[in-house]
C-alpha cells in the first residue's frame, strides 16, 4: 500500500461522483479541511455545471464528465494524479472497473459504491492489502470501526441494521399499488433515488450482506440483518464470548465520509452534527425482517452464497428494474420478479475476469429490459 509521507501536510484526494449525495458531502468536508486534504480530481456523470462550480471552489484542475469523456476517463482521473485516497461515490455498476483498477495500484480506496464488491468482490478482494479499502456505507463503516484492534477470528456474527424503509410494517398485498413518491419517502435518511428504492425493497440490505462478506471475510451464515427503526445503531459485531459491540450515531452520512478521509485519525466534525440525546431517544427497537414480503433480501443472500457471476446478475437486473419503476414502466413488486427471473435463467460462471463479469452484466441488462417491456404490455 502507498504510505503517507511522514509529516505530510495534506492527503491528495480524488472524488468520483462529486455531484451526487455522497460526493457533495465529501466536497463540503474537503473544503473545511483544506489544510489537511487537497482535492486533485473530481468527476460527475452529467452535471457539468455543478462539477465546474466544485472545481473552481476547490481549485481543482483535473475533472471528468463521463457522458462526455466516457468511463475510461474515470480510471485515468483516479490514477493519473498520484492521489493518496480515491473516494468512489459513483452510483451502480459504473463504479466497478475504477474500483478494480485503483485497488490493483495499492492506492487507498474509500468505497461508497457497494456495487463494486457485489459485482466483483471475488475479483477485487485478493488485491486488497491491510486497511487499503475503507468502507463509507454507514453500516460497513460502523462494522469497520467496531473491529479496529479486534481479531476477526473472534467474531461470531455481524449484525447489519435496517430501518425497514417506508414500508416496514406492510405486507405483500399492501405493496401492489405503491407509487414512486411513496417508495422514495425514506423515513430516516435523505438519499438518492436508486438507493432509496433499494431501501424500500430491502435489496439494499441484501447488497450490504454481500459487501460485508467480502470486506470482512465472514461467512454468509454469520451475517445477520435486523430491523432497527430508530437507525441510530448503524451495525453491531457479536463476538464469540457473547459480547456485542455497537456503533451509534446520528443519521448523517458526513460522519462515515469524514472518517474514511481522516483514517486512522479522527478529526473534529467539519460540520455541526445533530446531537444524539440518549435520554431523549428513550428506547431502541429491533425486529426480524420480513423476507416473505421483501423477497429481494432473500434473492441477494442466495446470489451471494452461490457466488460467481450471480451477484453481478442480481445487481444488473435490479438496476434496470429500479430505473423502470422510477420511469413508471413497471410496478413496485415487479422489481423482485424481474431480478428473480434473471437469476433463474442465468447459467452461473466463475467470476474469473472483469471482462467476463462485464459481459454477464450487459447480457442481464438486455434480458431485464425485455422483461420490463413485457410487463408494461401486460405480458
Amino acid at each position: 500500500m502507498k504510505k503517507q509521507k511522514e509529516h505530510q501536510e495534506k492527503k491528495r484526494v480524488v472524488i468520483l461522483g462529486s455531484t451526487g449525495s455522497i460526493g457533495r458531502q465529501a466536497v463540503e468536508i474537503c473544503a473545511h479541511y483544506q489544510d489537511r486534504l487537497e482535492v486533485v480530481g473530481l468527476s460527475a456523470h452529467s452535471n457539468a455545471e455543478l462539477l465546474a462550480s466544485q472545481a473552481a471552489f476547490l481549485n481543482v484542475k483535473n475533472t471528468a464528465l463521463t457522458t462526455k469523456d466516457g468511463p475510461q476517463a474515470l480510471v485515468e482521473l483516479a490514477l493519473s494524479h498520484e492521489p493518496d485516497i480515491v473516494l468512489n461515490a459513483l452510483v451502480g455498476a459504473a463504479g466497478v472497473q475504477v474500483s478494480y483498477e485503483v485497488i490493483k495500484t495499492q492506492t487507498t480506496l474509500a468505497l461508497a459504491n457497494k456495487e463494486s464488491l457485489v459485482v466483483a468482490g471475488e475479483l477485487i478482494m485478493p488485491y486488497v492489502e491491510s486497511n487499503q479499502l475503507l468502507p463509507v456505507d454507514s453500516e460497513h463503516a460502523a462494522l469497520f470501526q467496531c473491529l479496529v484492534g479486534e481479531d476477526v477470528k473472534e467474531v461470531a456474527n455481524l449484525w447489519i441494521t435496517a430501518s425497514g424503509g417506508p414500508f416496514r410494517a406492510r405486507k405483500r398485498q399492501d405493496l401492489t399499488k405503491v407509487t414512486q413518491a411513496q417508495a422514495l419517502a425514506h423515513p430516516n435518511w435523505s438519499m438518492g433515488a436508486k438507493i432509496s428504492i433499494d431501501s424500500a425493497t430491502l435489496m439494499n440490505k441484501g447488497l450490504e450482506i454481500i459487501e460485508a462478506h467480502h470486506i470482512f471475510a465472514i461467512p454468509y451464515s454469520n451475517i445477520k440483518v435486523v430491523q432497527h427503526p430508530q437507525s441510530c445503531i448503524h451495525s453491531l459485531v457479536e463476538f464469540v464470548d457473547g459480547s456485542f459491540m455497537a456503533h451509534l450515531g446520528v443519521t448523517d452520512m458526513r460522519i462515515p465520509i469524514q472518517y474514511a478521509l481522516s483514517y486512522p485519525k479522527r478529526w473534529p466534525a467539519a460540520f455541526s452534527p445533530a446531537s444524539l440525546d440518549l435520554c431523549e431517544l428513550g428506547s431502541l427497537d429491533f425486529h426480524a425482517p420480513d423476507s416473505e414480503t421483501f423477497g429481494c433480501l432473500r434473492l441477494a443472500r442466495e446470489a451471494g452464497e452461490a457466488g460467481g457471476t450471480l451477484p453481478c446478475v442480481l445487481n444488473a437486473a435490479n438496476e434496470v428494474a429500479v430505473d423502470a419503476f422510477l420511469d413508471g414502466r413497471i410496478g413496485f413488486l415487479d422489481i423482485e420478479r424481474i431480478v428473480e427471473s434473471c437469476l433463474t435463467s442465468h447459467s452461473r460462471q466463475d467470476a474469473s475476469s472483469l471482462e467476463l463479469i462485464l459481459e454477464a452484466d450487459a447480457e442481464t441488462r438486455l434480458k431485464a429490459d425485455e422483461l420490463c417491456a413485457k410487463l408494461k404490455k401486460g405480458g
